[in-house]
This record gives C-alpha cells, structure tokens and sequence, in this order.
C-alpha cells in the first residue's frame, strides 16, 4: 500500500482548501516565519474561508474568530514545517505518482478526474495551481513516513509475544468510529489546570455539548480541524493509549480524561461496527523451475517442462522424481518440489495466479517469471483462521500502525518544539 494513500483523508479537502491561494489578495504580507520559510497572511484567509464553507456544509458550529485563527496558524505552521523536511531530504514527488494520488482524490469525491478538474475551476483555482498543492502535501507525506519509520524499532520477540495473543482470541474483531480532544501541557503550567479544564468539558460534553465544536474549539490534537475525526479504526490500529481505554463501551459513550506525557486526551465513541471475521486462504503447492542460461534458451526451457509434463502424464515417472532430479529450486526440489501450506500473496504476480486459479491435481501449462520458468501443481487449499505465519504479519503490522501513530505525533511536537516561529500578527504573541 502506498504509505502517501493514508494522507488522502486531508487531501480530498484540498479542492476547496487551495482555492483562495488563487484569488487576488490586497497588500499580501508575511504573517508568520517559519525557519527560512513564510506563511503569508494570504494563506491563512484561505484557510479561514475554507474551514467556514466546510462548516457551512457539514452544519457544524464554530468557534469564535481568534480562536479559529490560532487554530488555523498552528495547522499552517506544522504542514510548513513538513513541507520543509520535505525539502531538505530530497523528497520528489513524479508525475505517475501525483496523477495516481489526483485520480484517487476523484474516485473518494465521487467525481471523474474530469468533474473534478471543473469543480476546482468553479472555484477560481487554476488546475496546475492545484496539482502543485497536492504535489507538496504528498512530499511532506512522504518525508513524514520516511523520518518516523527510523524511529520505529519492532523486535522479533514482540511480533511472537503478539501473534501468541492474538492466536487465542477469536477472530471476531470489533471496530469503533471514534472522534478525540487533546489538551496539550504547556511549558511552565500547572498541570491540575490542564486536569480541571479536561473534566470541564468532559462534564459538558455529557450534558450534551458537541463533540466536533469541542475540538475544534479545544484540541491540540492532530485531528482538531476534522472536529477530532480519527474514522473507524480497530483497537488493533489505534494508538496505545486509546485502546487501552476502549473497554466494549457503548456507541455515544464520553471516554476521559485520560493522561499521558503530552497532556490529557477525551475520546468518544461516535459508533460500533459488529464482529468481523478472518479468514485466510493457504496453498499447498509443488513446481519445477528451469532457469534459462547462455546454453538454454527460454525456449529450450519451455520444451524441457513441456516433456516433463508429458512423461508424468504417461506414468513414466512421478511429479516428485522429476522435481528432485530436474528443479533449480534447491529449497523446493529436496521436499519433492512441493512449498508447503502458504497464502498466495508470498509469490510472484505470475505464480500466484497459477496457484489462485489451477484446479486441484492439475499441472500448468509451463510459465515464465523472474525466477525462470515453471510449471506447478495446486495438491491443496485450506481456509483457515489462524497459522503462525499470518498472525505474525498481523502482530507485525498492528505493532508498526501502533508505533508510526504514536512516533508521528511525537515527532511533529519535536519539529514543532525545535522551529523559529515568530507570528508577526499585531493581535498575537511573538512564539
């Protein structure tokens, strides 16, 4: 999966977000620096009127102006400092990439890469304008998934601790759609006031305030814009800290507060999905690989599987002998060519679809991948809820989503922490 693919939730807001950059702005001026870089007060009108007409059409409350603005100066400033780690790591982003990314923007638009070129015209955006806004929130993607995977270390006994667990519980799995405030400790406050204004809005939002103005209003979060949307997610893929506090409540249910380093966090559960079952197809295979040299033509490798093919047929000798004697596969050739129970998605495009699509007891006309040339009999499928292998890449992939969200946030308060800021704004404070 494209690791930029998770950025989309942002980007498909872009139509509208990059709309006002186009429009001519009177006495534009420098309203924040950031390092070497600028944030034109031009930038942050644009996304005031963004954040308004998203509002507007999703019937949401906003706060009032200041503190909307400030909102707004801080997203700008984060996405500037990506933009610019970006930069300094060579991030380039071709033109494959950017139309794929376009292209997907429309299809979660419901739109044709067509209607969505007029729909961004509708709004006086110029289509190249627009592309080289998508460009720069995919290379700071990018550069944001390149950084924090260093930072994320998955030792092997981790992964088995896991898949231990994970194998004993069913394969049932629960998913939540959940929405989150974040209130940040800052440098020198008392932490009880961050404490008491955490249950002050827990206690209003009990008695019925809205969840989505809350965060906006509220949230230090990396979600504050989105009204603290975070989507559906599987206790699995939530950062440690949510799931821990996840306890099969109900739908509706006000979580918190709850502490961490950073502050206290307010989590509610927006809906539940029922139980998902896993299930997962494996393959017992064998085959015979030819691997064509200097002497041996791809052709003269065809014509050898095709005469192995044939003396099987005729009884002359086994499927096993033939893959002892002949196979270039050492690994496969001294178990008498078979490979042993294995889900398809561990081979070659071309062998797994010969596997996908034999019917049992059935040899392959012989084919070419990157190995050489093959031909290869399905002996059995099996479906299955759990084996080893899959509930290790299940552990692996639960403890990277676990620790990419939590090293993420982490390293944008770094970068954050780390950056000249100085808001140049007449109604702000010097940062």
């Amino acid at each position: 999966m494209k690791l930029w693919t998770l950025a989309l939730y942002t980007l498909t807001s872009l139509v509208s977000i990059a709309t006002v950059q186009a429009q001519p702005v009177e006495l534009d001026r420098v309203a924040v620096i950031v390092n070497s870089g600028v944030i034109l007060q031009s930038d942050i009108d644009s996304a005031l009127l963004t954040v308004r007409a998203n509002a507007k059409t999703n019937q949401q409350t906003l706060p009032p102006e200041n503190i909307l603005r400030e909102q707004i100066i801080e997203k700008l400033i984060v996405d500037t400092l990506q933009q610019q780690e970006a930069d300094r790591i060579g991030v380039r982003i071709d033109d494959n990439t950017l139309n794929d990314a376009i292209t997907e923007i429309a299809h979660n638009n419901q739109q044709t890469p067509e209607q969505l070129r007029l729909s961004i015209a509708e709004q006086g955006l110029t289509y190249p304008e627009f592309r080289e806004q998508i460009r720069k929130e995919i290379a700071a993607s990018e550069a944001r998934n390149a950084l924090v995977r260093r930072r994320i270390n998955i030792i092997p006994a981790e992964v088995d601790t896991l898949a231990e667990l994970l194998a004993q519980e069913t394969s049932a799995t629960v998913q939540y759609k959940i929405s989150h405030i974040q209130l940040r400790f800052n440098d020198g406050q008392d932490k009880s006031e961050v404490e008491a204004q955490a249950n002050k809005l827990v206690a209003e939002l009990n008695q019925g305030a809205d969840f989505s103005t809350m965060a906006i209003t509220y949230s230090k979060g990396p979600r504050a814009l989105q009204g603290g949307d975070w989507g559906w997610m599987r206790k699995e893929e939530m950062p440690t800290i949510f799931a821990d506090q996840i306890k099969m409540q109900n739908k509706g249910s006000i979580i918190g507060p709850f502490r961490s380093g950073v502050g206290f966090h307010i989590l509610k559960i927006d809906d539940i999905k029922g139980l998902e079952t896993v299930a997962v197809t494996e393959v017992n295979a064998r085959h015979i690989l030819i691997k064509p040299t200097i002497i041996l033509s791809d052709e003269g490798a065809k014509n050898q599987l095709n005469d192995l093919v044939r003396r099987i047929n005729a009884g002359e000798a086994s499927f096993a002998e033939l893959a002892q004697q002949y196979s270039q596969d050492p690994g496969s050739a001294a178990q008498n060519g078979e490979l042993g129970y294995q889900t398809p998605e561990l081979y070659v495009p071309e062998f797994k679809h010969q596997i996908e699509t034999l019917p049992v007891g059935t040899i392959s006309e012989p084919f070419k991948t990157v190995h050489g040339w093959h031909i290869v009999e399905v002996l059995d499928r099996r479906e299955v809820d759990r084996t080893d292998a899959a509930m290790k890449n299940r552990a692996y992939r639960i403890l990277f989503n676990r620790k990419f969200n939590e090293e993420a946030s982490t390293w944008l308060q770094e970068l954050r922490a780390g950056a000249f800021v100085e808001i140049l704004q007449d109604d702000q404070d010097d940062d």
